[in-house]
């Protein structure tokens, strides 16, 4: 008997089988998906498939609502906790309760949960926090970031979680954009190379999987979304949410690119960015959602909207909603995040397919690729929490992968004032040393936004972690005194004789539009404890930002400067590098300007002139200098 009908007679076997129990052909694991999102599709009411379409805040999903609405999805806001100060198990049983009441529905069609897991886990307490992605891109090291994704997967699971926002794939072209931290990078290329992220996620893709197909490889793994599609990263002045002013060709070429690769590695999810392209919104393109997106690309995962994206359709937003819902729906977005109203949009999309607004055939599209995601990833097979993996959450092996991001992220702009006067690396035994500036012992600051409370949070307390100074007492020489004074007096400096100063400083933690910043200046106090520090003592400058900022009136003052990007939890690695047991080798994933007014500036650009060139990054070995 030919392959062909051995697979034909196993095929009649399980059809068979689902026959004779009940006929649900969806329960069998051993069907093909395409099999079991069809039988599954043809069995839902018109009330069951708008609820797989809605996915709202967990704050409002209690069982009721989850049942009365056949609800699909649920996710967490940043810093949308099950209970302050929530653990894994927490987290697990509230997920799992969730999950309960969507099995006990007409068809026990299970809930995707999805988080915003953006540099590892960062809204879970006590997580691995990695660096953000501008520093990742500043590594260059796609199987670095495979691992962190890797990591990151099993982190999420600890929790109950299967689904995650991330990774962004914007290609950010303005550093005054307040999410450019979350991009890898202006350059393409290295935004496509970082897509490793997806794999490490989900799991390598089979050989023989069909392109745009999902994929996740098991319980251990997660549903992945690129976003923001597309053009997020090329507003006009970095403004968030704006219009990105650009041909068909610049769009394909610059910001669409990411996107062919995370298809190719089977992304399971994208969602769509609040920005406009040439003028149209995002959310209602469906010349580039589906034409382009679905069609051309043909992406066979689900579409989802941004947090109440669909409101921004019109302007102002919320201005006429059962607008913004034919839009979105018809544009091809199969999944709408609205957190809080969820009643007003699934009685507007009701309203428009029982009148033929809307067709059926688009809402049996969006559940279909919906319900595909859910079987791909096993959601229906194991819709519970594998609770084997709490201890996963933080864990020493996560962490030291996040140190070693750490040390390959940080990119050496200068190491002495001429170069028979280098500083770096420090040496680890000296009598006295200064540590100063008010990101030096600030765990918060150096994690940025987007970490455990949505624009971040301030101190040490925040989740565990090390901070750089602690890095630093944990490094150096048990005789050598390391004195730390966050805001140090000029008078105090003259008089103490350190042998060298690090000065640690930069920009406080922000995220989304709050980030958004024409002026680019290093808060107060960072310029004026460079300048009081590095005048009187030799002095490294650690610099903590999501972006470049401008330095150039400063940078002949330091005896060395360090762009440590956003770093994570893992402040050791900071102090690895400063001391010679790693030598640094990042380049820059950003042009560093001159002046706010040069931006938008980019590598190939036809005037480019930087203050420190994209890719630029000056390497040391682990042999400290003997004298500073």
């Amino acid at each position: 008997m030919g392959l062909v009908n051995k697979f034909m007679l196993l095929l009649f076997l399980l059809l068979c089988r689902s026959i004779f129990t009940n006929g649900a052909l969806y329960t069998n694991p051993r069907l093909p998906i395409r099999v079991r999102v069809s039988d599954l599709l043809k069995r839902m009411t018109i009330a069951e498939k708008i609820g797989q379409m809605s996915q709202i805040e967990q704050l409002n999903a209690t069982d009721d609502v989850i049942k009365n609405y056949y609800i699909g999805s649920v996710l967490s806001g940043g810093g949308s906790l099950p209970s302050p100060n929530a653990t894994a198990k927490d987290w697990i049983e509230r997920i799992d309760a969730m999950q309960k009441a969507a099995l006990s529905t007409r068809l026990g069609i299970p809930i995707i949960y999805g988080i915003d897991a953006v540099h590892g886990h960062n809204n879970v307490l006590n997580a691995t926090i990695f660096p953000h992605n501008v520093g990742l891109g500043a590594t260059r090291d796609p199987d670095l970031v495979k691992r962190i994704g890797q990591a990151t997967a099993l982190e999420a699971r600890a929790t109950g979680i299967p689904y995650v926002f991330a990774p962004c794939v914007a290609v950010c072209r303005d550093p005054r954009w307040g999410r450019c931290y979350e991009s890898y990078s202006e350059d393409t290329d290295v935004v496509r190379q970082m897509t490793e992220l997806i794999p490490g996620l989900q799991g390598d893709v089979p050989p023989d999987s069909p392109k745009g197909v999902p994929y996740v490889a098991g319980g251990k793994n997660v549903a992945a979304c690129a976003k923001h599609y597309v053009g997020d990263g090329g507003t006009h002045n970095g403004i968030d949410e704006n219009n990105t002013a650009i041909s068909f060709h610049g769009l394909l070429s610059i910001h669409m690119a990411p996107y062919y690769t995370a298809i190719k590695k089977g992304v399971s999810t994208v969602m769509v960015s609040y920005s406009s392209w040439n003028g149209d919104k995002m959310h209602a393109n469906h010349f580039l959602v589906t034409d382009f997106l679905k069609n051309k690309l043909r992406f066979r995962g689900f579409v989802i909207s941004d947090w109440q994206g669909i409101d921004k359709i019109t302007s102002p937003p919320y201005n006429n909603y059962t607008y913004s819902v034919l839009a979105s729906v018809t544009a091809g977005i199969d999944m709408i995040m609205i957190p809080y109203n969820y009643t007003e949009f699934i009685n507007d999309l009701t309203y428009l397919v029982k009148y033929n607004f809307i067709p059926m055939t688009r809402i049996d599209d969006a559940v279909s690729r919906i319900l595909r995601v859910k079987f791909s990833m096993g959601l229906f097979d194991r819709p519970f929490a594998d609770r084997s993996l709490i201890n996963q959450l933080g864990n020493q092996i996560h962490r030291e992968i996040a140190r070693e991001a750490v040390r390959k992220s940080l990119v050496l702009l200068k190491n002495g004032k001429s170069p028979n006067e280098t500083i770096l690396p420090l040496p680890k035994k000296s009598k006295k040393i200064l540590v100063a500036g008010t990101h030096a012992d600030n765990l918060g600051y150096q994690c940025g936004g987007w970490t455990i409370a949505w624009q971040g949070l301030s101190g040490n307390n925040v989740t565990a972690g090390t901070s750089i100074l602690q890095a630093i007492k944990n490094t150096v020489h048990p005789t050598t005194e390391v004195v730390f004074s966050e805001r140090p007096i000029s008078s105090d400096l003259r008089d103490a004789k350190y042998d060298y100063a690090i000065v640690v400083v930069g920009e406080l933690p922000y995220a989304e539009t709050a980030g958004d910043d024409l002026n680019l200046t290093i808060p107060a106090p960072g310029a004026r404890t460079i300048r009081r520090v590095c005048r009187v003592v030799k002095c490294v400058v650690v610099f903590i930002s999501g972006r470049p900022l401008v330095v150039q009136p400063y940078i002949e003052m330091m005896d060395s400067f360090v762009a440590a990007w956003l770093p994570g939890s893992e402040g050791q690695g900071v102090a690895d590098v400063l001391f010679g047991d790693y030598g640094f080798t990042g380049k820059l994933p950003r042009t560093w300007f001159k002046s706010v007014d040069q931006l938008p500036m980019n590598v190939g650009d036809e005037h480019y002139d930087p203050l420190f060139p994209f890719g630029f990054g000056l390497t040391t070995g682990t042999e400290p200098i003997k004298s500073i």
